[in-house]
């Protein structure tokens, strides 16, 4: 990674918040019983941070999380240099160099928390939340950056067993968001998504992979191969799994035959619904049905 030519300061800004928990309290936490295998070790807000920055070019076991509400900023890793705007999330996962700090001319505000713990880097890498991709744009800031809040407040109250759980759970919370995101980095993301609006929105009817690709004037190979890319899972067996959770509600809530859930969810044919519903859940809709929930 370059080095950067401005001073970068760490903190030390009017109006900011922030809370740096005791390592030996870190490690006590992670070590008990019942916990929830990951720990907030820092939090904070930083507002209008002029200067703010850190280079790590040593890796730390903690992931960094970082919210931009306002102004820009940047961030490094060994893919490159991204540019970070407000509305955006960095994510930095552990045990890689990193650096990242406010934009000159118009510095950004942040709310911030460091992670750490056993299954937060595989967590991250599963998500695709990686040092080659450190920067997303949910759709909706407000959730991530309320639960970050919550996770500050839960750290500046004390460092109880409690308090910590609390804190951690509102950190997982707030990642498994921006995991739920689709990639959204560039035109795929949004197409896939509308794509994958549109299955929901026509559950019951037809619709094939060519005809998707050609509403996203793509070629059926390289529309496929984006769906699966973004969405984890290739279109059809998406479009089953839509449909096996609708049919799933109606057995659940209606009295409405097997066969006329399987017409409502797009299977014209009940005894390929029937094959189907036993393939997803390895027992029949009538033995799912008869099952106690709640």
């Amino acid at each position: 990674m370059t080095q950067n030519r401005a001073v970068l300061i760490p903190d030390g800004f009017p109006g900011q918040r922030m809370l740096v928990l005791p390592r030996p309290r870190v490690r006590e936490f992670l070590q008990q019983p019942g916990t929830t295998r990951l720990v907030v070790t820092d939090s904070g807000y930083f507002p209008k941070a002029d200067s703010h920055g850190r280079r790590r070019t040593t890796p730390i076991a903690q992931a960094v999380v970082i919210a931009c509400i306002d102004g820009s900023g940047w961030c490094e890793t060994e893919a490159g240099r991204f540019p970070v705007h407000q509305g955006q999330v960095v994510v930095l996962p552990p045990r890689h160099p990193h650096a990242y700090g406010a934009d000159a001319e118009n510095p950004w505000t942040l709310w911030w928390f460091h992670a750490a713990g056993p299954e937060v880097e595989n967590y991250l890498a599963a998500a695709g939340m990686t040092a080659d991709n450190p920067v997303r744009r949910p759709r909706d800031l407000y959730p991530v950056v309320s639960l970050m809040s919550e996770v500050l407040a839960w750290m500046e109250r004390d460092s109880t067993t409690t308090s910590l759980n609390a804190a951690a759970g509102a950190a997982w919370h707030a990642l498994t968001l921006l995991a739920s995101e689709r990639a959204r980095a560039d035109e795929a993301g949004d197409v896939i998504e509308h794509a994958t609006e549109y299955l929901r929105a026509h559950i019951a009817e037809r619709v094939t992979v060519p005809e998707l690709a050609v509403m996203a004037s793509l070629s059926t190979s390289h529309f496929s191969a984006l769906f699966k890319r973004h969405v984890g899972y290739p279109v059809l067996q998406y479009q089953t799994m839509l449909r096996m959770s609708r049919a799933r509600e109606l057995l659940d809530t209606t009295s409405a035959t097997v066969a006329a859930i399987a017409a409502e969810v797009g299977y014209p044919d009940s005894f390929y619904f029937a094959r189907q519903f036993k393939k997803v859940h390895g027992m029949t809709a009538r033995e799912y049905r008869e099952q106690h929930k709640g």
